[in-house]
Formats: structure tokens, sequence, C-alpha cells
């Protein structure tokens, strides 16, 4: 499905930060050609994608070819700044082209009324684990596309981990608060563990090398064991009256235990993308 993008229907992506890059290398890796693909990045250093032609890696979206005509332009850029890069876009977004937005909070019909074409609009967000092929991506679509559009987009997005579509785009927000926002929760709570283990005595890099090596574990542990509820692979290091069960005492007491900071924690998230899409 891929294919489908080539050098007379490229792939525009604009902003090549650390998400953006990460999908570039995807696309490559996963067969798309280098001549279908063009990057827009004030920043734009050809040395980052070095397989891509001279002329492909530019620094604004006017020095772009006129007259390109784009199968798929995804805008890869801060949500704060979305706006002044949206009506720059106009020109290149046909009632064929697929507009893929991965900012937080940003509506399709934010999208729409920037850009101002009648395109084919997909709101999605990714995360950062995107950057080692182990993301995943929540989607939702906008009017008018076909079963092929969708494929196409998913094989886009599934080039750096996993996607999933959602029905609802209200439900968007709470996406990002799981999981685009998710990968911090996972890296302050190895920082939580580590803090601790010091504060019981152990040194520094010990606590660290512990604390993180016990998430990347289980994180493993979790994609091999993948048809083990949850539930059940907590169950099998917890035994009754253990130290397991005493530390998870303290954790899903209820009311003040880990489920309820979570809880507040993806609220306080969804609540700023909502903010964030004005």
């Amino acid at each position: 499905m891929i294919e489908a993008i080539n050098a007379n229907s490229p792939l525009i992506l604009v902003g090549c930060g650390h998400m953006g890059h990460a999908m570039a290398v995807g696309w490559l890796s996963a067969g798309l050609a280098p001549e279908a693909l063009y990057v827009v990045d004030p920043h734009a250093n050809p040395g980052v994608l070095p397989a891509l032609p001279a002329g492909h890696f530019v620094e604004a979206v006017g020095l772009l070819p006129r007259g390109l005509k784009p199968r798929a332009l995804v805008i890869a850029v801060k949500p704060q700044i979305i706006d002044s890069v949206l009506p720059l876009l106009t020109p290149f977004a046909t009632e064929d082209t697929l507009v893929i937005s991965i900012a937080a909070g940003i509506t399709l019909s934010h999208m729409k009324e920037g850009i101002g074409a009648d395109a084919l609009y997909v709101r999605t967000m990714p995360n950062t684990p995107a950057a080692v092929g182990a993301g995943i991506t929540g989607m939702v679509a906008g009017a008018g596309l076909s079963e092929d559009d969708r494929h196409l987009v998913q094989r886009l997005l599934d080039a750096t981990g996993q996607s999933v579509w959602i029905a609802d785009e209200d439900q968007m927000n709470t996406v990002t608060a799981v999981s685009g926002s998710g990968p911090a929760y996972v890296f302050h709570l190895i920082e939580c563990m580590a803090a601790a283990g010091v504060e019981e005595g152990l040194p520094e890099d010990v606590a660290m090398r512990l604390a993180r090596q016990t998430i990347v574990g289980a994180a493993r542990l979790l994609d091999v064991e993948a048809d083990v509820p949850v539930g059940k692979l907590r169950d099998r290091v917890t035994s009754p009256g253990g130290t397991t069960a005493a530390a998870l005492k303290v954790l899903m007491h209820d009311g003040d235990g880990l489920a309820a900071l979570m809880f507040r924690a993806v609220a306080a998230a969804r609540l700023r993308g909502e903010e964030l899409g004005g």
C-alpha cells in the first residue's frame, strides 16, 4: 500500500523534529522511495536523511517545487505554531490529498479551516517510542476517507509501531493523555523508583540501573506475553503476604493510591489538549 506514494504522488512531511524524523526513517525503511518524500523543516539538514535526493529537504514550504501534487501531507509541527503553517499548505491540498496531523489537540475542523481546502483529513497522535519502531498511534478520520485511504494512513503510521482507529474524535484528547504523554509517566516512574532506592540506602547509580532495567524487562515480558492479561502478569510477581504484596497495598490503596493519581494525571493532560485545540 505504501507503493501508492511515488514520485508523481509524493508524501510531504512538514516538521522534522524527533517524531517527524522517526516517521521519515520508518517510511524509508518500509520501502518508501526516497524520491517520493519531501521534508520541510526550518532547520533543514540533508545529512539527517541522507537518502533523500537534492532539493527534497528544504527549510520552508515555499521552497517546495511548484505544482507538487502530494498523495499525503503529514503535519508534524508543534500545536503552538500550527496556525502559521496551515495556510502555507493550501496549494498542496487537493480533494485526493491525505492531510495527516500529529499535533496534540488540533481538531479535524481546525485543520480544514486552516488549510481551506476540501482534502481528506486525519487526526493522529503517535508517541515517542516511534523513534525505535515501538510506538502506538491513535487515529480518527474525517469525512470521505475510502477503505484504501484508511489502509494507506495505517500503513504509514505502522512504519513506526502500531496504530488504532478511534471512532469518536472527542476521545482523541484522552488518547493523547494516555499514550501520547504516557512515556513521560513511565520515565518519571523510573525516577521515583530509583529515588526510593537511594532513600533506602542504595548508591544512585545502582538504584537507577535497577529501576531502568526493571521497566525495560517488564515491558519486554509484556510484549512477549501479549495474550496474558496485565493483572495476571502482576499476580505472578505477587506472593501472598510477600514483599510485592506489601508494596502493592500502598500503591493500590483506595483514594490515594497510584490509580487515583493516574486518573488525575490523565484528566489534566486531556484538559490541556482541549485547551490547545482552542
